[in-house]
């Protein structure tokens, strides 16, 4: 795995990654064998959300890396990917820990995970489900901004968020509370043309959880994943892991942008 943040210093370029275009993304029905597959999880895997883990990483013939993090969720459409916050890393990834080969001597750490607790209720219920403007510090102490949208509040570490991004679309957390107060990040009013059923478009494309998806890439090539999960604060915006990808996406599945 590749370290994969901003906080530090602004993107050179995107990574190649899907929009928010729902064209080339097709959906198929999942197989009755798969269905049986996601009720095999033992009580030993489920214990470990909320848990701290290490493990080491290998990958081809790169050598073999340590990594730390906490484990934030159970995927519960496939109770073998959970979603983990590594330290030092500003992303999200989802991995199947305990059936990655690349995993290395996966150890549950006795280490207690702080009670994080909700600083400011008011911000919370202020910022889930709005289109932000976060500012991050360039290479030579420049501010770039990013537009974005904030998901919802972080399982297990409460003070932090989900997010993702227009020019990167991955599950990305942050304590955004300390950003808005450092003036790093600014809600964008709501058009007024719109009314609320037209920015929520809920159930207009209901029950997409677990479908299979194939993304054609500009080359022509094809990746395969899956719909994982739905953000509450927009029915409309889905989590997606990819078969080739430890990230997770976000596709707002009805607009095109925030």
């Amino acid at each position: 795995m590749k370290m994969h943040h901003k906080k530090t210093a602004a993107r050179q370029q995107t990574r190649e990654a899907p929009g928010h275009h729902t064209n080339s993304t097709t959906f198929r029905k999942r197989k009755a064998s798969q269905k049986k597959q996601r009720r095999r999880s033992s009580q030993s895997q489920r214990n470990i959300v909320g848990r701290r883990i290490s493990h080491g990483w290998k990958e081809s013939d790169e050598p073999i890396t340590q990594w730390k993090g906490t484990v934030l969720d159970q995927v519960p459409i496939n109770p073998s990917l959970y979603l983990v916050k590594y330290d030092g890393i500003d992303c999200v990834y989802g991995l199947e820990l305990h059936r990655d080969e690349r995993i290395l001597k996966l150890k549950i750490l006795p280490d207690k995970v702080p009670l994080f607790q909700v600083r400011d209720v008011h911000f919370e219920n202020t910022i889930i489900g709005k289109a932000v403007e976060h500012m991050f510090e360039g290479e030579h102490g420049s501010k770039d901004e990013w537009r974005g949208m904030v998901l919802a509040q972080a399982p297990i570490m409460k003070t932090w968020f989900y997010i993702t991004y227009e020019k990167d679309p991955v599950l990305y957390m942050y304590q955004l509370l300390d950003d808005y107060k450092e003036g790093d990040l600014r809600i964008m009013p709501e058009s007024s043309e719109s009314s609320p059923t037209e920015r929520e478009p809920e159930g207009v494309i209901d029950g997409l959880i677990g479908k299979h998806v194939e993304y054609t890439k500009e080359d022509g090539s094809k990746r395969s994943g899956k719909v994982i999960l739905q953000v509450k604060a927009k029915p409309s915006v889905y989590f997606i892991k990819f078969d080739d990808d430890f990230h997770i996406y976000v596709y707002d599945l009805v607009k095109k942008s925030y």
